[in-house]
């Protein structure tokens, strides 16, 4: 399955002259714990970085920096990897555990934002094929059942 299948495609994104302050009440009307930053050079949103909520704790408020004078392009996590959306779903979480990295951002054939997979996305998807394998056994007893009557 490709990875642009379950990735949640309604992605909250910011720039990188966001103040830190403006990305945190963003996150917090959102309801979501990052914003992938992204810039727009040729009309497509290219993801250049991530702001986590915890880039926000650990780089900012942990040192009584003040969020409402630093830029997202200060603190954001800059190393930036995607997935292609038509790249394999066990592929990218390969790539995920490998980096050790709980979100990425997924682009099109351009290189623009398409959305975001994380963790929990992952999760859900791997429960949901481990739920049709269970019912492997049921569907082998019925069939059996049947060509024996």
């Amino acid at each position: 399955m490709r990875i642009g299948d379950i990735c949640t495609v309604q992605t909250v994104h910011c720039k990188r002259d966001v103040t830190v302050q403006d990305a945190a009440l963003l996150m917090r009307n959102h309801h979501v714990g990052d914003l992938v930053v992204v810039e727009q050079p040729n009309g497509e949103r290219v993801p250049v970085g991530i702001l986590t909520d915890r880039d926000i704790v650990v780089s900012v408020i942990a040192l009584g920096l003040d969020p409402a004078s630093l830029l997202v392009g200060d603190v954001m996590s800059g190393e930036l990897m995607t997935a292609n959306e038509e790249d394999d779903v066990y592929e990218t979480i390969d790539r995920m555990r490998f980096k050790g990295i709980r979100r990425l951002p997924v682009v099109n054939s351009l290189g623009g934002l398409a959305g975001i997979v994380c963790i929990d996305d992952l999760i859900e998807f791997l429960a949901q094929e481990m739920g049709e394998l269970s019912r492997i056994s049921a569907s082998q007893l019925e069939h059996e059942k049947k060509a024996r009557h």
